[in-house]
């Protein structure tokens, strides 16, 4: 979906030919694996930030072109919005101190960007949805100007029959939005990991992501609000599902279930169901699949395999996990990043097929209840039953995540995972924080966010954040 493209709009024999090659590529990746040309080489990491541009009175700064060009670094690409910006870093080898490194490196490149958001009189801030974001912010006229966004709007809407996308949460309040465009995907800002790891391994990762997701975003929350009202400690999770709610599959989802054998199934399952959003028919070779991967962008899922080529021209296979927000700050995304990697690899070899032996139903009623509501929510897990979200964290998970670093031969000088046991010990999860200040602030949204903006300008973890 990163790519732009170079039409809006598509015919019936755009779709056909995009049909033929997707069915090509697909069944040329389900060989490629069959006879191992699958890269088997090592564990590599990569991250991207979602990030707001906002003025001086906390409200979106619609001038990504602007400070695209004034960057002019590959590492910053743009998002849906113009209020939006994407960071990125280099893949690491998952081993040593790659966590730290990745710090170092996202920090520079976040370093940077302000400077010239500053220069443009804006500032940049990593939250999971704006608290001071307004319904008339989401208008096209905040869309990227970019033909992948206009194409995906109207596909979307042509899908649709014409009619609004309906967001409708019911949470500490109820929130109803209708829209005409699919900008309120923009409200949503996150912070993906991606984890390259060897193809026979692969689909293990991706059941160990899922059975995950429950836990790690209970102890992760930071999107209480939107336009004004107190919805769920994630909220960015049925706003974005919502937000692209097309007839047939969900687009945005927890997937179907688990893979058995290999991330082959889950392409093969987009080829089945999923009709294409943006059937374009390109000159590249088959093995280039880029076909299967362009399709595969416009599948939104919270955990979602993705294929890649390694510097050989080696097809590999990758996990981004996709269910966490932006911020609080670098040092809380870095200790999400630890716990998530650490229980995906203990899950991942724990069990032949690495669900942990969580059943897929219940890994996703987890996952719903974790961004309803946060650290206060009751899991599922095996072999206890049901537990509360912070029991299950420090008595269970986070020992095992530990084990999961260190079998990775990943070490943690920094700490991360002592980060995530404050947190969850304290309860001060960024959504948290973030409803009692605003009720100390007495509903003054601008002033949570003069507030939030300090304590991400300190750098300290959201737990020692005073209210």
């Amino acid at each position: 979906m990163g790519e732009e493209i170079h039409t809006t709009g598509f015919t019936s024999e755009d779709k056909a030919r995009f049909a033929e090659r997707l069915s090509r590529e697909t069944d040329l990746a389900r060989a490629l694996f069959s006879g191992d040309k699958f890269s088997r080489a090592g564990h590599m990491i990569g991250f991207e930030i979602e990030t707001w541009i906002v003025d001086h009175n906390y409200f979106p700064a619609s001038i990504n072109q602007q400070l695209l060009e004034a960057m002019d670094n590959p590492l910053v690409v743009p998002e849906l919005s113009r209020f939006n910006l994407e960071l990125n870093c280099d893949p690491l080898p998952l081993e040593g101190d790659a966590l730290g490194r990745a710090f170092d490196a996202l920090t520079k490149v976040w370093a940077d960007c302000n400077e010239t958001a500053h220069r443009l009189d804006a500032n940049l801030v990593m939250i999971g949805t704006l608290p001071t974001i307004r319904d008339e912010d989401l208008s096209l006229a905040n869309m990227s100007p970019l033909n992948r966004y206009y194409a995906l709007n109207a596909e979307v809407l042509r899908l649709r029959g014409g009619r609004p996308l309906r967001v409708d949460i019911f949470g500490r309040d109820h929130l109803v939005s209708e829209h005409r465009d699919v900008m309120l995907e923009a409200a949503t800002t996150s912070f993906q990991i991606h984890l390259k790891a060897p193809a026979d391994l692969a689909h293990r990762y991706y059941n160990a992501s899922i059975a995950a997701s429950g836990p790690v975003l209970a102890a992760c929350a930071n999107a209480p609000f939107l336009f004004g009202k107190s919805l769920w400690e994630e909220t960015r999770i049925p706003l974005f599902e919502q937000a692209v709610n097309v007839p047939g599959p969900a687009r945005v989802c927890m997937g179907s279930g688990f893979a058995s054998q290999s991330l082959l199934e889950v392409f093969e399952e987009n080829l089945r169901d999923y009709d294409a959003l943006l059937p374009i028919a390109f000159d590249d070779a088959p093995k280039a699949l880029r076909h299967m991967r362009l399709h595969n962008g416009v599948i939104w899922r919270w955990n979602r395999p993705l294929v890649g080529f390694d510097d050989d021209g080696a097809p590999h296979l990758r996990v981004e996990h996709r269910i966490l927000p932006a911020g609080p700050t670098f040092v809380d995304m870095m200790a999400n990043a630890a716990l998530y990697l650490g229980l995906a690899r203990a899950l991942a070899l724990g069990t032949g097929d690495g669900t942990g032996g969580l059943p897929f139903d219940e890994a996703s009623r987890n996952f719903y209840s974790a961004a309803r509501m946060g650290l206060e929510a009751t899991l599922y897990w095996p072999g206890v039953g049901e537990i509360g979200a912070e029991r299950l964290l420090l008595e269970r998970l986070l020992p095992v995540a530990r084990e999961g670093l260190a079998d990775f031969g990943v070490v943690d000088p920094r700490g991360y995972l002592d980060v995530i046991e404050a947190r969850v010990r304290s309860g001060q999860t960024g959504a948290a924080w973030q409803r009692k200040v605003l009720a100390a602030r007495g509903g003054d949204l601008y002033a949570l966010m003069a507030a939030y903006c300090e304590g991400q300008r300190s750098g300290a973890p959201v737990h020692e954040w005073e209210v």
